[in-house]
């Protein structure tokens, strides 16, 4: 398969990644999809993995490649798929940043109120053995916003999900980037030559 022909796929597959890692981070402001204030929700929340990890720093390496992998496009070149190669490194550096936000997301649990209207972390403390992800029983101390334990463990686990699959799609065109800078893109090499 040809190099630009590859970045092109993979660029297809970023954008609707990007979008669902933009669309996870919005719903974790609307704990079971209601309005609360903003000292009352998860502060993880607010350094957007998924808008900036997961969907812009997606987006801009996922234009480049398409750009490069899009047969007539000045892009469609070495030079394109050197610059294809860099920007999948910031969209590397990206996709991490949404993995491990939503890790720490996961390890602190949500901000809850447990019954006496103060909003804490309850499951900030607890051990690897204890942790509330492998005992759902003790989801019960969180009781506003309903069902907020499982929002948060469902939409961080998407949100590492699409950075996991977003950095292994970028790491590959790292390597396809690579190749297509030192051997071409190959695109045109199959049109048989026209004589004037």
């Amino acid at each position: 398969m040809c190099t630009g022909k590859c970045a092109k796929c993979t660029a297809d597959l970023l954008f609707p990644l990007g979008l669902l890692a933009v669309v996870g981070n919005i719903l974790l402001f609307f704990p079971n999809g209601e309005v609360w204030r903003t000292e009352e929700i998860t502060e993880k929340i607010w350094f957007f993995p998924g808008v900036i990890g997961g969907g812009l720093l997606a987006f801009m390496p996922a234009s480049v490649m398409r750009a490069a992998g899009l047969e007539g496009s000045c892009c469609a070149n070495r030079c394109g798929m050197m610059l294809s190669m860099l920007m999948s490194v910031f969209g590397v550096a990206g996709a991490l940043y949404c993995m491990i936000i939503s890790v720490v997301g996961l390890q602190e649990g949500p901000l809850c109120d447990t019954g006496d209207g103060i909003f804490i972390y309850p499951f900030i403390n607890s051990t690897t053995e204890e942790s509330y992800l492998f005992n759902q029983t003790s989801w019960v101390v969180c009781v506003q916003p309903q069902n907020v334990v499982m929002w948060n463990v469902v939409l961080f686990s998407i949100l590492l999900s699409i950075g996991t699959l977003e950095a292994l799609l970028l790491l590959a065109q790292v390597i396809n980037g690579l190749i297509g800078c030192l051997c071409g893109t190959c695109i045109n090499k199959n049109r048989p030559m026209q004589m004037e």
